[in-house]
């Protein structure tokens, strides 16, 4: 695991210096702490930071094939090199190290820019092809690890994070108003955008190469659309498939040189794999969880059942408000806004983690998977109203924001749940009834808050999240319901939002997250069933997965709803987080920035401190916007 950057000058004969490479590197050194690399051939440049977590003593990057007319930098982990490796040795490769980095280049040789189709695992990597002068830039199936380039008239920059390779020379950091307007509603900026209108992101499963001035980006991989349901099977057979092959995924994730744990939330997917684990280790595992002093928000209890069970070294620890103190050092980390408040336990577990193990497991593409967010029953509930007249869904809203929320927003509860079904009634398409069960702010309110400034910046691209979303519902006619918005969560939440959030957590602490519910193996498998195996009736989730491993999860296991890793922000932006928030938000510096107007953006925390409405998602998306600004943009003004 590291992280890694490059420079190619296409356009002329501009060497690429160390020292040019090292100013991206040295903002990169927490992805990997163990080791740096170079290798700079006149205006060519890799480079890379190393967590070592295989091969230890051989694994240093930059690696080449034999004779030196390839070189790869490589932030990841590739399960089956071993089995690659040995196809290529008896195909006369030859190696030096037992790295899977070497294994990459030299399938590079036979496969060409093909090569990531054979990979099992995740992975960006970036390879300098000498012979043909061709730059390729990869990235794995499901979005794990982030790639992100600037290409301007002669030269491209490519790193691990935004932030280091915004300050490389010739990218320009102009401030995207579409980004913006996209990060509003759905809490994070979705590729191929970033903040910046000079930087993009490479997308999941895709590969780029740059080859004689020319720029191309083809996707090698997708979810197994039109496919037929394998629901035909007997039940007891699907169950040993989901099974066998979860059980596979985690085994293969196993393989380490260094310690190695697990988070455990108390959810379904992470007590599977921490059940799994167990079967397959010859010593306690260990185990990590993370909780709040709110119980509400708190499901320590649910982590100690599971711990005790398979008898795990369990640690716990509690984050309270004070630690948003955290706040600039993860907006530094994410280098453009990112309003999922998840992050902040997140970056808390995986530093509590960081203190006994490298390598840690976790859950994460279990609900995608398997259908288990409570949003989906929701849609499912409510889509058969979605066609009901405008005035009885405008009637249906406005019931949905009259619903009274004073008891700090906890998560799922009855007022929770009847809200979620209110507003998925909304939507006459399905794009729009989903954007509405997952926005932070709906379109009519967010137009409101927004400057008329703001708005003529955007043009005629204002609200590029409903277009977006609109995009990926095309290509999945023929699908059910289900599938068709676990799809869409596969190819925008997931990779965007969940993916880009352990990522940051985990490097940010120099930890290594592996997800055995991603192996693309287990993906597939479960694409394959259709929604009725995953949602029995209306509350019923994930039900093919409870039933495949009823006999290793703790009854109340079994039994409990979805909770999210969610923060009791409503309490805090009433306690303490109040003047954190002010002093930042209504500052004379905010809100001369132009993005939104003045009163709706008071009214909008007056609305919260009275109780009238909890506000406490689109406040903290307000503020991760305004410490973003304060942390890259201080002077920024709109216009």
């Amino acid at each position: 695991m590291c992280g890694i950057c490059g420079r190619y000058n296409f356009g002329s004969t501009e060497p690429v210096t160390r020292e040019e490479l090292k100013a991206m590197n040295d903002g990169l050194v927490h992805r990997g702490p163990d080791d740096e690399g170079y290798f700079a051939q006149d205006n060519i440049g890799l480079a890379m930071r190393r967590l070592s977590i295989i091969d230890l003593s051989t694994g240093h990057q930059p690696i080449s094939n034999e004779d030196g007319s390839a070189w790869i930098v490589f932030n990841g982990e590739i399960y089956n090199f071993e089995e690659l490796r040995a196809d290529l040795l008896a195909r006369g490769h030859k190696f030096r190290t037992r790295s899977d980095t070497e294994t990459i280049i030299h399938l590079y040789e036979e496969k060409g820019t093909d090569f990531p189709r054979y990979l099992r695992g995740m992975f960006a990597i970036a390879i300098w092809d000498a012979r043909r002068k061709r730059l390729v830039l990869a990235r794995d199936r499901m979005g794990k690890k982030p790639l992100f380039y600037a290409q301007g008239r002669d030269f491209i920059a490519f790193a691990s994070e935004l932030a280091p390779l915004a300050a490389a020379r010739g990218v320009s950091r102009e401030v995207e108003p579409l980004a913006v307007d996209a990060f509003l509603t759905l809490q994070y900026v979705p590729s191929p955008m970033t903040v910046y209108k000079g930087a993009r992101k490479l997308e999941p499963a895709s590969v780029m190469t740059l080859q004689d001035g020319k720029t191309e980006i083809s996707k090698y991989w997708d979810l197994p659309l039109g496919k037929e349901k394998l629901d035909y099977l007997p039940l007891g057979e699907i169950k040993d498939m989901v099974r066998q092959e979860l059980s596979e995924a985690t085994r293969l994730r196993l393989i380490s040189e260094v310690p190695l744990g697990a988070f455990l939330s108390g959810g379904i997917d992470s007590s599977i794999i921490v059940a799994l684990m167990a079967r397959a280790s010859a010593g306690p595992v260990k185990t990590f969880a993370i909780g709040f002093k709110e119980e509400a928000f708190s499901e320590l209890g649910y982590a100690a059942r599971v711990a005790k069970m398979y008898g795990t070294q369990h640690t716990e620890f509690t984050v309270e408000a004070d630690m948003a103190s955290v706040l600039p050092t993860l907006v530094r980390h994410y280098g453009e806004p990112y309003a999922d408040s998840s992050a902040l336990p997140s970056y808390f577990v995986s530093r509590e983690t960081r203190r006994a193990v490298t390598v840690a497991l976790n859950g994460d593409g279990g609900d995608e998977a398997f259908g288990g967010y409570m949003r989906y029953s929701a849609m499912k509930a409510a889509w058969p109203f979605s066609r009901l007249p405008a005035p009885l869904k405008r009637a249906g809203l406005a019931l949905a924001d009259l619903l009274p929320d004073r008891g700090g927003g906890a998560p799922y509860n009855t007022i929770w749940r009847a809200r979620k079904f209110l507003q998925a009634t909304l939507g006459g398409t399905l794009p729009s009834t989903y954007l509405a069960t997952v926005s932070f702010f709906k379109t009519p309110e967010k137009n409101a808050l927004l400057s008329d400034a703001f708005r003529n910046s955007c043009g005629r691209g204002l609200d590029y999240a409903e277009r977006y979303m609109a995009g990926l519902f095309e290509k999945t006619e023929g699908e059910d319901l289900l599938n068709r918005i676990i799809y869409a969560d596969y190819h925008s939440y997931l990779p965007e939002c969940l993916m880009t959030k352990m990522d940051i957590a985990s490097m940010a602490n120099s930890l290594e997250a592996r997800s055995p519910f991603l192996d693309h193996k287990v993906v597939e498998l479960a694409f394959r069933l259709s929604g009725r195996l995953k949602i029995k009736g209306f509350r019923g989730t994930k039900w093919i997965l409870r039933e495949a491993f009823r006999d290793m999860l703790p009854p109340e296991i079994y039994g409990r709803g979805k909770m999210g890793f969610g923060i009791p922000l409503g309490q805090w932006f009433r306690g303490d987080l109040k003047g954190f928030w002010a002093e930042n938000c209504l500052s004379e510096k905010a809100l001369g920035r132009g993005y939104f107007k003045k009163e709706e953006l008071f009214r909008l925390w007056d609305d919260h401190q009275t109780g009238r409405r909890d506000n406490g998602y689109r406040l903290w998306a307000v503020m991760m916007l305004e410490l973003w600004h304060r942390e890259f943009a201080d002077s920024f003004r709109l216009g």
